[in-house]
């Protein structure tokens, strides 16, 4: 348990805890008790899930109980499966396999809480050899060799929290964060909302910002008169804003990231992998009743904004590993990462996102820019 609540505290620099994941899978005694040990350490890093999605589906405590027991299935599903009672390469060999599994769809889209996003904070900078090395620790940790692997991560772990700077940032570029309250699921940004925010984009316009990053949801429902909105009131200011809206589908809705730069928009990202069951509900095809979020998986992994390559994340798409790993892989050079929190309450689900993304972004080097509502 402590692998998982420690290492996802909200404290970037406390990833590494969670590295220790595989050595207690690895060495448990039973198939059940391996079990036990993905269960506690999926919860573990979960914790915030309960009291969430009762503020999102503004439903009774015990229903988020249940979601967040839900939600832990496929992680100790398949690590259960996978465990070995044989130690050596095959058990390596099974970790690796359920690794990759729960890091790529279908099971990666339940893939939370997996032990390789340290990597930015125990070899930054390294890249895909820092997410190598670290897929080798972990491995490690799987045999007889954790006794070398556990300094090895706790003296990288202590180096990088000595010299950890935050990721870098490109001048002209700003996150505005927010704290726009939402009294349910399905609300959307009102007229006085946005204009609340056209007047904080003006603000940075005037402090020398020439690409303003707002929140998931900051634009509202993208239609031809939030676009006229928006267009009218930044028509005199040489200034590219990047914000998230949802539109509107014959199948659902997309949420998306849109470029406002003064008359000109465009859909610049449409999200891979939105929530399941809360905003992406696949079973909808299946009845041939629509509704939720489309799910883009594989398309748009990077896109081109104000001169850059830029690695769109969009809320709970932070908290996984393949969206990231795709963005990176197609060259991106910016991650840029928006979320919208008004249901976390007081849980610490938007500072792991933080800390997630921050992770990437010091692993592969490139600057970060994130705006959230909170």
């Amino acid at each position: 348990m402590a692998t998982g609540t420690i290492g996802w505290s909200g404290n970037v620099l406390l990833l590494p805890a969670g590295m220790l994941f595989p050595a207690f899978w690895a060495y448990a005694p039973s198939r059940s008790v391996a079990a036990l040990v993905a269960a506690v350490h999926f919860l573990g890093a979960s914790r915030g899930l309960p009291q969430g999605a009762s503020i999102f589906f503004g439903s009774q405590y015990a229903i988020g109980i249940g979601l967040w027991f839900a939600a832990s299935l496929v992680f100790v599903a398949v690590y259960s499966t996978l465990w070995s009672a044989r130690s050596g390469w095959p058990r390596m060999l099974r970790y690796l396999i359920a690794s990759v599994l729960m890091s790529l769809p279908p099971f990666g889209i339940m893939g939370w809480a997996s032990p390789i996003t340290a990597a930015g904070v125990l070899f930054p900078g390294w890249s895909w050899f820092g997410l190598a090395a670290t897929a080798i620790l972990m491995l490690m940790m799987t045999t007889s060799l954790w006794r070398i692997a556990v300094p090895v991560v706790a003296g990288c772990a202590a180096w990088s929290a000595a010299f950890w700077a935050e990721p870098n940032v490109i001048e002209g570029w700003t996150g505005l964060n927010t704290t726009f309250r939402y009294e349910g699921a399905g609300q959307h940004a009102g007229y006085e909302q946005q204009q609340e925010t056209i007047a904080m984009v003006r603000k940075a316009a005037g402090q020398g910002a020439k690409v303003a990053v707002l929140p998931e949801s900051a634009l509202g429902l993208w239609t031809p008169t939030t676009e006229r909105l928006w267009t009218d009131a930044l028509s005199d200011l040489n200034l590219t804003v990047i914000g998230g809206a949802a539109v509107i589908q014959k199948s659902g809705y997309d949420t998306v990231m849109v470029e406002i730069a003064k008359s000109d928009t465009r859909i610049l990202y449409r999200e891979r992998v939105p929530v399941p069951v809360s905003m992406w509900q696949p079973w909808r095809r299946l009845t041939g009743d629509g509704g939720g979020a489309n799910a883009y998986m594989f398309d748009n992994p990077v896109m081109q904004v104000a001169g850059y390559r830029a690695a769109p994340l969009i809320c709970y798409e932070q908290l996984i590993i393949w969206p990231v790993l795709q963005s990176m892989a197609m060259n991106a050079d910016i991650i840029v990462a928006i979320a919208n929190g008004w249901w976390t309450g007081d849980t610490n689900i938007t500072a792991i996102q933080r800390a997630s993304v921050t992770a990437w972004a010091k692993l592969f080097d490139v600057p970060l820019v994130i705006a959230f509502n909170e």
